[in-house]
């Protein structure tokens, strides 16, 4: 078993210009016996920056890509918005996801879920989130849970995690996703897309949205189930909800706290409103 200190010595020779080339990151990984998030974590403390995060720096600093690589992140839902927003998530450099969904992929996710394919059908979303994730970044660590999230089990899979972000097409379960982020503590980014419309907001621990945000009562899909979703708006209002994670996360910016934003793709208007004001 090789000491950090050798480790790090070995990652420090091997960088260049304050970078840890991939290949490298594997040899390291190799000679050591440890992981590649391992590795990882050593650069990163040192203020080394593994190279696939190099377009990261000048908007988010080797410490700051640290915190990142420390923290871990839930996703409740893994279709068209929770797809999009694990991508996102495992290139920026988050640690650790938890994703969470009880589906299996059907041949109408195909459209627009960047999960899905030919060969997925009839797989468990989180499964197949898992093998994505480390194909494009094997330092992110993903646990998944191939259930049905519920304010009986929520509590206790949102315990570890520093914020949550709601990829949910069910009210209903909205709800009690709110209600476990309140229970734990933490950050619960909304998001919510249908056909050419989506909105977004940051509700904190200490809120009371439960009308104000969601401005339903009872269950149900909502307006997703009339107006469906093609491609391109669960990548935008993703997006949007990676930004306000990794604010808050960082801690930098103004997030959406106390406001929504509203997107009409069709109209290309982009409106932030207070809660309420609907």
């Amino acid at each position: 078993m090789c000491s950090m200190g050798e480790l790090s010595n070995y990652i420090r020779d091997l960088a260049e210009g304050g970078l840890l080339a991939w290949p490298l990151q594997i040899a390291a990984s190799e000679r050591f016996g440890v992981s590649v998030a391992d590795v990882e974590r050593v650069a990163l403390e040192q203020g080394i920056l593994p190279a696939r995060y190099q377009r990261n720096r000048n908007t988010v600093s080797v410490s700051q890509q640290l915190i990142l690589h420390r923290s871990t992140v839930a996703v409740i839902g893994c279709g068209g918005l929770g797809g999009n927003v694990i991508e996102a998530l495992a290139r920026l450099g988050i640690g650790s996801l938890l994703v969470i969904d009880q589906d299996v992929f059907e041949e109408h996710n195909l459209n627009r879920q960047i999960l899905s394919s030919p060969a997925t059908l009839g797989r468990p979303k989180v499964e197949e989130a898992v093998r994505h994730v480390g194909r494009i970044n094997p330092a992110v660590n993903v646990i998944p849970y191939h259930l049905a999230f519920s304010s009986s089990n929520g509590p206790g899979l949102l315990a570890s995690c520093d914020l949550a972000i709601d990829a949910l097409d069910d009210i209903s379960t909205r709800l009690a996703l709110a209600e476990s982020c309140a229970e734990v503590g933490i950050p619960l980014i909304h998001g919510a897309i249908a056909g050419w419309y989506g909105q977004v907001t940051t509700i904190l621990p200490g809120d009371d949205p439960l009308n104000t945000v969601f401005n339903v009562h009872g269950g149900g899909k909502g307006l997703e189930l009339q107006l469906g979703n093609p491609s391109f708006t669960p990548v935008v209002v993703a997006g949007l909800q990676v930004a306000e994670a990794c604010k808050l996360l960082l801690n930098v910016g103004a997030p959406l706290h106390g406001r929504a934003l509203l997107v009409d793709l069709l109209g290309m208007d982009f409106d932030a409103i207070a809660w309420g004001e609907r």
